[in-house]
Protein backbone atom coordinates (compact mmCIF):
# COMPACT_ATOMS: atom_id res chain seq x y z
CA UNK A 1 0.00 0.00 0.00
CA UNK A 2 1.05 3.55 -0.76
CA UNK A 3 -0.57 4.85 1.97
CA UNK A 4 -3.93 5.50 3.24
CA UNK A 5 -6.27 6.22 0.88
CA UNK A 6 -10.46 6.43 1.09
CA UNK A 7 -12.39 4.02 -0.88
CA UNK A 8 -14.08 5.64 -4.49
CA UNK A 9 -17.45 6.52 -4.54
CA UNK A 10 -17.51 3.55 -7.08
CA UNK A 11 -16.11 1.02 -4.92
CA UNK A 12 -17.98 1.98 -1.74
CA UNK A 13 -21.29 1.45 -3.63
CA UNK A 14 -19.87 -1.61 -4.78
CA UNK A 15 -19.43 -2.80 -1.09
CA UNK A 16 -22.84 -1.27 0.37
CA UNK A 17 -24.24 -3.47 -2.43
CA UNK A 18 -22.84 -6.51 -2.06
CA UNK A 19 -22.76 -6.27 1.61
CA UNK A 20 -26.76 -5.66 1.36
CA UNK A 21 -27.00 -8.44 -1.30
CA UNK A 22 -25.40 -10.97 1.62
CA UNK A 23 -27.39 -9.34 4.55
CA UNK A 24 -30.84 -9.72 2.19
CA UNK A 25 -29.75 -12.95 1.37
CA UNK A 26 -29.03 -14.31 4.97
CA UNK A 27 -32.22 -12.54 6.30
CA UNK A 28 -34.47 -14.53 3.40
CA UNK A 29 -32.74 -18.08 4.55
CA UNK A 30 -33.13 -17.32 8.25
CA UNK A 31 -36.98 -15.96 7.27
CA UNK A 32 -37.11 -18.46 5.12
CA UNK A 33 -36.33 -21.59 7.74
CA UNK A 34 -38.14 -20.09 11.14
CA UNK A 35 -41.67 -19.98 8.84
CA UNK A 36 -40.77 -23.13 7.90
CA UNK A 37 -40.53 -24.45 10.83
CA UNK A 38 -43.44 -22.67 12.60
CA UNK A 39 -46.04 -23.52 9.36
CA UNK A 40 -45.19 -27.03 8.02
CA UNK A 41 -46.43 -29.17 10.59
CA UNK A 42 -49.68 -27.16 10.41
CA UNK A 43 -49.67 -27.69 7.01
CA UNK A 44 -49.13 -31.48 6.89
CA UNK A 45 -51.57 -31.81 9.61
CA UNK A 46 -54.12 -29.72 7.73
CA UNK A 47 -53.58 -31.71 4.70
CA UNK A 48 -53.92 -35.37 6.56
CA UNK A 49 -57.10 -34.03 8.03
CA UNK A 50 -58.83 -32.88 4.50
CA UNK A 51 -57.30 -36.55 2.90
CA UNK A 52 -59.61 -38.34 5.31
CA UNK A 53 -62.38 -35.42 5.26
CA UNK A 54 -62.63 -36.29 1.76
CA UNK A 55 -62.31 -40.16 1.93
CA UNK A 56 -65.24 -40.00 4.55
CA UNK A 57 -67.51 -38.04 2.39
CA UNK A 58 -66.79 -40.53 -0.56
CA UNK A 59 -67.84 -43.16 1.49
CA UNK A 60 -70.60 -41.80 3.19
CA UNK A 61 -72.50 -40.74 -0.01
CA UNK A 62 -71.11 -43.32 -2.38
CA UNK A 63 -69.34 -40.61 -4.94
CA UNK A 64 -66.40 -41.60 -6.43
CA UNK A 65 -63.16 -39.72 -5.77
CA UNK A 66 -62.95 -38.57 -9.00
CA UNK A 67 -66.37 -37.23 -9.50
CA UNK A 68 -66.04 -35.37 -6.51
CA UNK A 69 -62.58 -33.78 -6.83
CA UNK A 70 -64.11 -32.37 -10.36
CA UNK A 71 -66.54 -30.79 -8.36
CA UNK A 72 -64.06 -29.27 -5.86
CA UNK A 73 -62.27 -27.71 -8.81
CA UNK A 74 -65.35 -26.25 -10.13
CA UNK A 75 -65.58 -24.65 -6.89
CA UNK A 76 -61.77 -23.28 -6.60
CA UNK A 77 -62.64 -21.74 -10.24
CA UNK A 78 -65.73 -19.89 -8.85
CA UNK A 79 -63.92 -18.86 -5.49
CA UNK A 80 -61.12 -17.59 -7.37
CA UNK A 81 -63.91 -15.62 -9.92
CA UNK A 82 -65.32 -13.98 -6.59
CA UNK A 83 -68.10 -16.24 -6.16
CA UNK A 84 -69.17 -17.26 -2.49
CA UNK A 85 -71.62 -19.06 -0.75
CA UNK A 86 -72.48 -15.91 1.50
CA UNK A 87 -73.83 -12.75 -0.11
CA UNK A 88 -70.76 -10.28 -1.37
CA UNK A 89 -70.86 -6.47 -2.73
CA UNK A 90 -70.56 -7.20 -6.74
CA UNK A 91 -66.86 -6.75 -7.77
CA UNK A 92 -66.75 -4.64 -10.80
CA UNK A 93 -69.37 -2.39 -9.76
CA UNK A 94 -67.59 1.49 -9.19
CA UNK A 95 -66.91 1.19 -5.95
CA UNK A 96 -65.09 -2.19 -6.36
CA UNK A 97 -63.94 -1.24 -9.43
CA UNK A 98 -62.36 1.86 -7.72
CA UNK A 99 -60.97 -0.45 -4.68
CA UNK A 100 -59.65 -2.27 -7.30
CA UNK A 101 -57.53 0.51 -9.13
CA UNK A 102 -56.71 2.19 -5.60
CA UNK A 103 -54.99 -1.70 -4.95
CA UNK A 104 -52.93 -1.70 -8.15
CA UNK A 105 -51.49 1.66 -8.37
CA UNK A 106 -50.17 1.40 -4.80
CA UNK A 107 -48.89 -2.09 -5.13
CA UNK A 108 -51.11 -3.70 -2.48
CA UNK A 109 -52.36 -6.35 -4.95
CA UNK A 110 -55.08 -8.19 -3.14
CA UNK A 111 -55.53 -10.54 -5.82
CA UNK A 112 -59.60 -11.61 -4.31
CA UNK A 113 -60.65 -9.27 -7.68
CA UNK A 114 -58.69 -9.73 -11.03
CA UNK A 115 -59.80 -9.02 -14.80
CA UNK A 116 -60.87 -11.76 -16.48
CA UNK A 117 -61.14 -10.60 -20.17
CA UNK A 118 -57.93 -10.26 -22.61
CA UNK A 119 -58.99 -6.37 -22.85
CA UNK A 120 -58.68 -5.86 -19.38
CA UNK A 121 -55.55 -7.36 -18.96
CA UNK A 122 -54.09 -5.35 -21.30
CA UNK A 123 -55.84 -1.83 -20.15
CA UNK A 124 -54.43 -2.88 -16.78
CA UNK A 125 -50.42 -2.89 -18.38
CA UNK A 126 -50.74 0.38 -19.44
CA UNK A 127 -53.13 1.56 -16.42
CA UNK A 128 -50.49 0.03 -13.95
CA UNK A 129 -47.48 1.59 -15.78
CA UNK A 130 -48.65 5.42 -15.41
CA UNK A 131 -50.36 4.69 -11.99
CA UNK A 132 -47.54 2.98 -10.02
CA UNK A 133 -45.08 5.70 -11.20
CA UNK A 134 -47.28 8.43 -10.25
CA UNK A 135 -48.43 6.53 -7.01
CA UNK A 136 -44.33 6.38 -6.15
CA UNK A 137 -43.95 10.24 -6.61
CA UNK A 138 -46.65 10.87 -4.48
CA UNK A 139 -45.25 9.04 -1.84
CA UNK A 140 -42.07 11.11 -2.39
CA UNK A 141 -43.41 13.99 -2.33
CA UNK A 142 -45.60 13.06 0.69
CA UNK A 143 -42.50 11.95 2.56
CA UNK A 144 -40.66 15.32 1.68
CA UNK A 145 -43.76 17.04 3.40
CA UNK A 146 -44.14 15.38 6.40
CA UNK A 147 -39.90 15.44 6.77
CA UNK A 148 -40.19 19.42 6.72
CA UNK A 149 -43.55 19.33 8.94
CA UNK A 150 -41.33 17.59 11.35
CA UNK A 151 -38.22 19.51 11.12
CA UNK A 152 -40.03 22.85 11.57
CA UNK A 153 -41.49 21.37 14.80
CA UNK A 154 -37.85 20.00 15.94
CA UNK A 155 -36.67 23.10 14.83
CA UNK A 156 -39.16 25.38 17.24
CA UNK A 157 -38.73 23.02 19.61
CA UNK A 158 -35.06 23.13 19.61
CA UNK A 159 -34.97 27.08 19.46
CA UNK A 160 -37.24 26.95 22.69
CA UNK A 161 -34.83 24.80 24.53
CA UNK A 162 -32.17 26.99 23.84
CA UNK A 163 -33.86 30.05 25.30
CA UNK A 164 -34.90 28.62 28.59
CA UNK A 165 -31.03 27.63 28.19
CA UNK A 166 -29.83 31.43 27.91
CA UNK A 167 -27.76 30.49 24.64
CA UNK A 168 -30.14 32.11 22.43
CA UNK A 169 -31.06 35.57 22.19
CA UNK A 170 -34.25 36.40 23.12
CA UNK A 171 -34.47 38.95 20.12
CA UNK A 172 -34.03 35.90 17.86
CA UNK A 173 -36.30 35.67 14.81
CA UNK A 174 -36.51 33.13 11.93
CA UNK A 175 -34.03 34.22 8.52
CA UNK A 176 -32.16 36.57 10.63
CA UNK A 177 -28.52 36.49 9.90
CA UNK A 178 -26.89 35.86 13.32
CA UNK A 179 -24.29 33.55 12.51
CA UNK A 180 -23.01 33.56 16.36
CA UNK A 181 -25.20 31.11 17.81
CA UNK A 182 -23.38 28.06 17.56
CA UNK A 183 -26.09 25.54 18.75
CA UNK A 184 -28.21 26.39 15.60
CA UNK A 185 -25.15 25.92 13.01
CA UNK A 186 -26.03 23.65 10.97
CA UNK A 187 -28.63 22.21 13.03
CA UNK A 188 -30.79 19.50 11.29
CA UNK A 189 -33.16 17.14 12.66
CA UNK A 190 -31.94 13.51 13.75
CA UNK A 191 -33.44 11.02 11.53
CA UNK A 192 -33.44 8.77 14.75
CA UNK A 193 -35.96 11.28 16.12
CA UNK A 194 -37.48 11.48 12.91
CA UNK A 195 -38.02 7.25 12.86
CA UNK A 196 -39.22 7.68 16.31
CA UNK A 197 -42.04 10.31 16.00
CA UNK A 198 -43.05 7.90 12.05
CA UNK A 199 -43.34 4.97 14.14
CA UNK A 200 -45.43 5.71 17.46
CA UNK A 201 -47.83 7.30 14.16
CA UNK A 202 -47.89 4.30 12.76
CA UNK A 203 -48.61 2.28 16.08
CA UNK A 204 -51.32 4.61 16.64
CA UNK A 205 -52.54 4.49 12.95
CA UNK A 206 -52.68 0.80 12.62
CA UNK A 207 -54.33 0.59 16.49
CA UNK A 208 -56.92 3.04 15.41
CA UNK A 209 -57.79 1.22 12.41
CA UNK A 210 -57.49 -2.08 13.99
CA UNK A 211 -60.38 -1.44 16.38
CA UNK A 212 -61.96 -0.17 13.66
CA UNK A 213 -62.24 -3.35 11.34
CA UNK A 214 -62.61 -5.34 14.34
CA UNK A 215 -65.61 -3.82 15.15
CA UNK A 216 -67.12 -3.90 11.96
CA UNK A 217 -65.65 -6.75 10.11
CA UNK A 218 -66.23 -8.81 13.07
CA UNK A 219 -62.03 -10.13 12.73
CA UNK A 220 -59.86 -10.22 16.21
CA UNK A 221 -57.35 -7.88 17.21
CA UNK A 222 -54.89 -9.61 15.84
CA UNK A 223 -55.94 -10.58 12.75
CA UNK A 224 -56.55 -6.69 12.39
CA UNK A 225 -53.21 -5.60 13.22
CA UNK A 226 -51.95 -8.57 10.80
CA UNK A 227 -54.12 -6.71 8.32
CA UNK A 228 -52.77 -3.39 8.66
CA UNK A 229 -49.52 -4.25 8.14
CA UNK A 230 -49.93 -6.22 5.40
CA UNK A 231 -52.23 -3.59 4.02
CA UNK A 232 -50.13 -0.86 5.45
CA UNK A 233 -46.61 -2.00 3.82
CA UNK A 234 -48.43 -2.78 0.61
CA UNK A 235 -47.62 -6.59 0.75
CA UNK A 236 -51.14 -7.31 0.40
CA UNK A 237 -51.14 -10.97 1.11
CA UNK A 238 -55.22 -10.93 0.46
CA UNK A 239 -56.83 -13.59 3.28
CA UNK A 240 -57.65 -10.72 4.44
CA UNK A 241 -60.03 -7.91 2.63
CA UNK A 242 -61.55 -5.10 4.00
CA UNK A 243 -64.87 -3.65 2.66
CA UNK A 244 -66.26 -7.02 1.07
CA UNK A 245 -69.66 -7.70 3.38
CA UNK A 246 -72.46 -6.60 0.92
CA UNK A 247 -74.28 -4.96 3.18
CA UNK A 248 -72.60 -2.94 6.33
CA UNK A 249 -73.86 -0.44 8.97
CA UNK A 250 -73.33 3.06 8.12
CA UNK A 251 -71.71 1.56 5.08
CA UNK A 252 -70.80 4.50 3.19
CA UNK A 253 -68.84 5.84 6.00
CA UNK A 254 -67.05 3.02 7.06
CA UNK A 255 -65.83 3.04 3.29
CA UNK A 256 -64.41 6.38 3.47
CA UNK A 257 -62.56 5.73 6.36
CA UNK A 258 -61.35 2.31 5.22
CA UNK A 259 -59.87 4.65 2.43
CA UNK A 260 -58.99 7.28 4.70
CA UNK A 261 -56.75 4.71 7.03
CA UNK A 262 -55.62 2.99 4.18
CA UNK A 263 -53.66 6.00 2.31
CA UNK A 264 -52.55 7.29 5.47
CA UNK A 265 -51.10 3.86 6.63
CA UNK A 266 -49.07 3.12 2.99
CA UNK A 267 -47.85 6.87 3.25
CA UNK A 268 -46.66 6.39 6.86
CA UNK A 269 -45.49 3.27 6.43
CA UNK A 270 -43.38 4.50 3.42
CA UNK A 271 -41.79 7.04 5.14
CA UNK A 272 -40.86 4.94 7.63
CA UNK A 273 -39.18 2.02 5.59
CA UNK A 274 -37.42 4.90 3.86
CA UNK A 275 -36.06 6.46 7.29
CA UNK A 276 -35.03 2.81 8.54
CA UNK A 277 -33.21 2.02 5.07
CA UNK A 278 -30.91 5.50 5.87
CA UNK A 279 -30.54 4.04 9.14
CA UNK A 280 -29.12 0.26 7.81
CA UNK A 281 -27.12 2.31 5.36
CA UNK A 282 -25.34 3.43 7.87
CA UNK A 283 -25.00 0.15 9.66
CA UNK A 284 -23.55 -0.95 6.14
CA UNK A 285 -21.19 2.15 5.82
CA UNK A 286 -19.79 1.27 9.83
CA UNK A 287 -19.32 -2.14 8.60
CA UNK A 288 -17.30 -0.72 5.46
CA UNK A 289 -15.32 1.64 7.24
CA UNK A 290 -14.15 -1.50 10.16
CA UNK A 291 -13.20 -3.82 6.98
CA UNK A 292 -11.44 -0.55 5.64
CA UNK A 293 -9.63 -0.07 8.91
CA UNK A 294 -8.99 -4.34 9.62
CA UNK A 295 -7.57 -4.55 5.90
CA UNK A 296 -4.39 -2.52 5.71
CA UNK A 297 -3.33 -2.09 9.48
CA UNK A 298 0.37 -0.53 7.59
CA UNK A 299 -1.77 1.95 6.27
CA UNK A 300 -3.13 2.91 9.79
CA UNK A 301 -0.33 3.20 11.02
CA UNK A 302 1.32 5.31 9.04
CA UNK A 303 -1.91 7.74 9.38
CA UNK A 304 -1.46 8.19 12.71
CA UNK A 305 2.02 9.21 12.50
CA UNK A 306 0.88 11.88 10.20
CA UNK A 307 -2.28 13.19 12.79
CA UNK A 308 0.95 14.86 15.02
CA UNK A 309 -0.05 16.52 18.19
CA UNK A 310 -1.17 20.28 17.56
CA UNK A 311 -0.92 20.14 13.83
CA UNK A 312 -3.56 21.87 12.59
CA UNK A 313 -4.19 20.38 8.74
CA UNK A 314 -6.73 21.90 5.90
CA UNK A 315 -10.18 21.27 6.27
CA UNK A 316 -10.07 20.03 10.06
CA UNK A 317 -11.92 23.10 11.46
CA UNK A 318 -14.47 22.79 8.70
CA UNK A 319 -14.93 18.80 10.03
CA UNK A 320 -15.78 20.28 13.46
CA UNK A 321 -19.25 21.47 12.77
CA UNK A 322 -22.00 20.21 12.26
CA UNK A 323 -22.37 21.00 8.43
CA UNK A 324 -24.71 19.45 5.86
CA UNK A 325 -23.60 16.51 3.00
CA UNK A 326 -24.24 19.46 0.17
CA UNK A 327 -21.60 21.87 1.81
CA UNK A 328 -19.59 19.36 3.05
CA UNK A 329 -18.17 17.69 -0.01
CA UNK A 330 -17.76 20.78 -1.70
CA UNK A 331 -15.26 22.32 -0.18
CA UNK A 332 -13.19 19.21 1.26
CA UNK A 333 -12.35 17.75 -2.22
CA UNK A 334 -10.36 20.84 -2.99
CA UNK A 335 -8.39 19.61 0.24
CA UNK A 336 -8.38 16.31 0.24
CA UNK A 337 -4.96 16.21 -2.00
CA UNK A 338 -3.37 18.16 0.95
CA UNK A 339 -4.25 16.28 3.66
CA UNK A 340 -2.51 13.40 3.67
CA UNK A 341 1.01 15.57 4.18
CA UNK A 342 0.66 16.45 7.82
CA UNK A 343 1.62 19.72 6.92
CA UNK A 344 0.70 22.59 8.87
CA UNK A 345 -2.23 25.35 7.36
CA UNK A 346 -0.47 28.79 7.04
CA UNK A 347 -2.47 31.67 8.93
CA UNK A 348 -3.46 32.53 5.15
CA UNK A 349 -5.10 29.64 4.85
CA UNK A 350 -6.65 29.16 7.49
CA UNK A 351 -8.35 32.97 7.62
CA UNK A 352 -9.12 31.98 4.38
CA UNK A 353 -11.24 28.44 5.46
CA UNK A 354 -12.98 30.46 8.69
CA UNK A 355 -14.38 33.28 5.83
CA UNK A 356 -15.38 30.14 4.29
CA UNK A 357 -16.53 28.24 7.03
CA UNK A 358 -18.44 31.58 7.82
CA UNK A 359 -20.16 32.02 4.95
CA UNK A 360 -21.51 28.46 4.51
CA UNK A 361 -22.54 28.40 8.26
CA UNK A 362 -24.68 31.70 7.55
CA UNK A 363 -26.22 30.70 4.67
CA UNK A 364 -27.13 27.23 6.26
CA UNK A 365 -28.40 29.31 9.12
CA UNK A 366 -30.67 31.14 6.94
CA UNK A 367 -31.94 28.08 4.70
CA UNK A 368 -32.80 25.89 7.75
CA UNK A 369 -34.98 28.56 9.28
CA UNK A 370 -36.88 29.45 6.29
CA UNK A 371 -37.73 25.61 6.19
CA UNK A 372 -34.94 24.62 3.57
CA UNK A 373 -36.55 26.47 0.10
CA UNK A 374 -36.37 24.16 -3.24
CA UNK A 375 -33.76 26.47 -5.24
CA UNK A 376 -30.88 25.67 -2.92
CA UNK A 377 -27.60 26.41 -4.38
CA UNK A 378 -25.81 22.87 -5.25
CA UNK A 379 -21.95 22.66 -6.87
CA UNK A 380 -22.21 23.56 -10.31
CA UNK A 381 -19.20 21.18 -11.45
CA UNK A 382 -21.78 18.04 -10.38
CA UNK A 383 -24.45 16.85 -12.22
CA UNK A 384 -28.39 16.88 -11.31
CA UNK A 385 -28.10 13.49 -10.05
CA UNK A 386 -24.85 13.69 -7.90
CA UNK A 387 -27.00 14.01 -4.93
CA UNK A 388 -29.06 10.94 -5.23
CA UNK A 389 -32.72 10.81 -6.45
CA UNK A 390 -35.65 9.69 -5.06
CA UNK A 391 -36.49 9.10 -1.50
CA UNK A 392 -33.22 8.62 -0.02
CA UNK A 393 -32.36 12.09 -1.81
CA UNK A 394 -35.01 13.93 0.39
CA UNK A 395 -33.60 11.91 3.25
CA UNK A 396 -29.84 12.90 3.05
CA UNK A 397 -31.30 16.82 2.47
CA UNK A 398 -33.30 16.77 5.08
CA UNK A 399 -32.03 14.69 8.44
CA UNK A 400 -28.38 14.84 9.70
CA UNK A 401 -27.12 11.64 10.14
CA UNK A 402 -27.25 10.87 7.05
CA UNK A 403 -23.64 13.07 6.32
CA UNK A 404 -20.28 11.69 5.46
CA UNK A 405 -19.22 13.26 8.43
CA UNK A 406 -21.31 11.29 10.85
Amino acid sequence: CRGRRRLSPLNEDNGRFLLLAALIAAYLSAGASVFSALESPSEAAAQLRWNRTLHNFSRIFNISLPELRAFLRSYEAAMAAGIRVDALRPRWDFPGAFYFVGTVVSTIGFGMTTPATVAGKVFLIVYGLFGCAGTILFFNLFLERIISLLAFIMKACHERQLRRSGLLPPNFQRGSAIAGVGSLVGWKPSVYHVMLILGIFAITLSCCASAMYTAVEGWNYIDSLYYCFVTFSTIGFGDLVSSQNAVYQNQGLYRFGNFVFILMGVCCIYSLFNVISIVIKQVLNWVLKKFECRCCPKCHKSSARLGRRNAITPGARLRRHNISVETDGQYDSDTEGRRLSGEMISMRELTASNKVSLAILQKQLSETANGYPRNVCVNTRQNGFSAGVGALAIMNNRLAETSDSR
